[in-house]
């Protein structure tokens, strides 16, 4: 089956949380012998910072950031037999999803895949008249990568036929123990950029914490963080490239991770730093979220803090000896329980069924 998916970017990670979730899961179902067309605007520098090759196991199609170049890429729409609009491709998303879904064939499995549900259903609340809530009734199927019963109750109020959460997950081909890299050397390290639903949330699990013991190392990659106050203790590194993601986390002697506020209040919406810090064996201190223990239990294969508080009680207590063990706990969990591989069997599922009965329909 062919599947004809326009997203932000499959190859440039830049300004870009989606790529690994993108990468691990349409690899999974490449694997399962999907042929996949990954259609990605040239926006946003992301083809200048590219972080992996094109892969053989997806077509990559690049298009200039026009109207005229999007109109073009999305006729190629009418080939596949499942057609995917991402949430936040980044140029013209309204008009690209008109023009998937225009130019799609009868037959199609029309699918909206949203990697910022919160984002998009606070939109879709405020605006009665907006262009995805219109589109609604011509998609089949959305998909989430988070957000559990909240989310999918919320889509299905506002018309959705159907929402099915696809949450993030490891791909241990990318994701795995690696030496440890001095330039990564800390007590706790903390990766992700500068934005505004995550900034007080860095200031009081990351910021505080590193303010209240001195004598710790804190470590932090991302961009944007250059003209933000921190403390002396605070290493600041800028972008980190994912491929350096495995040695930033496995060199600390652990690793945070802190939501978004949107996505902490929806729960069920583990990031991919979650799944990319336990697949490599790290020790992980996340923020409290709702549907924690569905994906790694608290105390023996992940921490759980509520504040900046327990951050630092949790730092000032934390052995390198009790931070290996947790890591390697939450290794084995997640290489167990939540690969790409075991969500590509669910959407693989979730695809062939409803075309299957699309098909008896049609005889």
């Amino acid at each position: 089956m062919k599947i004809a998916f326009y997203g932000s970017s499959l190859v440039s990670a830049y300004w870009n949380g989606a790529a690994t979730y993108y990468r691990g899961l349409l690899r999974a179902l490449a694997e399962k012998g999907y042929d996949i067309a990954f259609y990605e605007p040239d926006v946003y520098d992301r083809q200048k910072n590219r972080d992996i090759d094109p892969p053989d196991w997806c077509r990559v199609v690049v298009y200039e950031g026009t109207v005229d170049a999007l109109k073009a890429v999305t006729a190629e729409a009418a080939k596949a037999d499942i057609v995917v609009k991402a949430s936040g491709v980044g140029f013209e998303d309204h008009l690209l999803l008109e023009e998937v879904l225009r130019n799609a064939r009868k037959g199609a499995l029309k699918i909206f895949w949203d990697v910022d549900a919160p984002a998009t259903l606070a939109e879709l609340k405020a605006d009665p008249d907006h262009p995805l809530r219109r589109a609604l009734p011509e998609i089949d199927l959305v998909l989430t990568y988070g957000g559990g019963d909240p989310v999918v109750s919320a889509y299905r109020t506002v018309g959705a036929a159907e929402c099915i959460p696809v949450y993030n997950a490891l791909d241990p081909q990318t994701h795995h123990p690696v030496p440890e890299d001095g330039r990564f050397a800390a007590d706790l390290g903390f990766l992700g950029n500068r934005l505004p639903d995550r900034e007080a949330r860095v200031e009081r699990f990351f910021l505080e914490p590193a303010s209240r013991l001195p004598n710790r190392r804190f470590l932090l990659g991302g961009s944007g963080w250059h003209d933000k106050p921190m403390s002396p203790n605070v290493n600041y590194m800028g972008h980190v490239s994912t491929r350096d993601h495995n040695a930033f986390n496995v060199t600390p002697m652990a690793v945070l991770n802190i939501s978004r506020a949107s996505m902490a209040e929806n729960g069920f919406s583990p990031a991919t730093r979650v799944f990319e810090a336990a697949g490599a064996g790290a020790c992980l201190i996340t923020d409290h979220w709702e549907g924690i223990d569905f994906f790694l239990k608290p105390n023996e294969e992940v921490l759980v803090a509520r504040d900046g508080e327990e951050v630092a009680a949790l730092m000032a207590g934390l052995s390198r000896h009790a931070a290996r063990e947790i890591g390697q706990r939450a290794r084995r969990r997640v290489l167990n329980d939540h690969t790409y591989a075991s969500r590509a069997k669910t959407v693989d599922a979730v695809f062939r069924a409803r075309l299957g009965a699309r098909m008896e329909a049609a005889e």
